[in-house]
């Protein structure tokens, strides 16, 4: 990856709004009138939405590029990550917007519980029993794995 920039880091429990629209913290916030990517996917076989700048876009479509697949690997790999990511922008007062069908997905309920994951260049908003389970998993993982002895 071309950026060893972390900033989004920890993780903090908010509330959907009626309209599937999620409270981003300020220091979360990207520049006004850039636009975000929201990207449908799975961790640990559970539904989540990423939330990825430009940046972290452009680095997952040079990874690709830069990767030994073949062209026709490679150009399946970018349609499939165009046609899972949704362009978004936080309103004035710094809400999100995640639509009802792709919140539903990632089992995100209005009104209901949600998680906001920073995953250093991309934060993830999860349902809370999923985040719960993915917290778990995570931090119950042998010692085996962490050969950098940072955990």
């Amino acid at each position: 990856m071309s950026s060893t920039h972390q900033r989004y880091k920890g993780f903090k429990p908010f509330k959907m709004d009626p309209k599937f629209r999620v409270s981003i913290p300020a220091s979360w916030r990207p520049e006004a009138g850039a636009s975000l990517f929201l990207l449908f996917s799975k961790e640990h076989e559970m539904p989540v939405v990423k939330v990825l700048s430009q940046e972290a876009y452009n680095e997952k479509v040079e990874l690709i590029q830069g990767s030994d697949m073949t062209p026709k690997a490679k150009n399946q790999k970018l349609g499939k990550l165009a046609m899972l990511s949704r362009e978004a922008t936080l309103n004035e007062q710094g809400k999100l917007l995640v639509p009802k069908d792709l919140s539903e997905k990632a089992g995100i309920e209005a009104e209901g519980e949600v998680v906001l994951a920073g995953r250093g260049i991309h934060f993830e908003i999860w349902s809370k029993t999923n985040f719960d389970t993915t917290l778990n998993i995570e931090t119950s993982q042998d010692d085996d794995d962490d050969e950098l002895g940072i955990f």
